[in-house]
């Protein structure tokens, strides 16, 4: 269970940095919903589970090797 506090701990320190930076609600649990989601697509398509088809561009192993505005343009596409 600690496991799962950590991570939810996680996510809520990314919702402040992103309220911090002036990004509405509703906007910020758009965004952390579109990566949790490619991450467990991800994390599914190691362990055989993978029904899903996500744009080679749009990956998570792409996403998190990238940094800043090309990031975010990646994400925006």
């Amino acid at each position: 269970m600690s496991g799962i506090n950590t991570i939810v701990q996680k996510l809520w320190n990314f919702c402040d940095v992103l309220l911090d930076g002036g990004v509405s609600y509703g906007d910020y649990v758009e965004q952390l919903t579109y990566l949790v989601f490619l991450k467990l697509a991800e994390e599914s398509s190691t362990t055989g589970l993978n029904g899903l088809t996500i744009p080679k561009s749009c990956e998570w192993k792409d996403l998190s090797n990238k940094q800043g505005d090309d990031q975010l343009s990646t994400v925006i596409q």
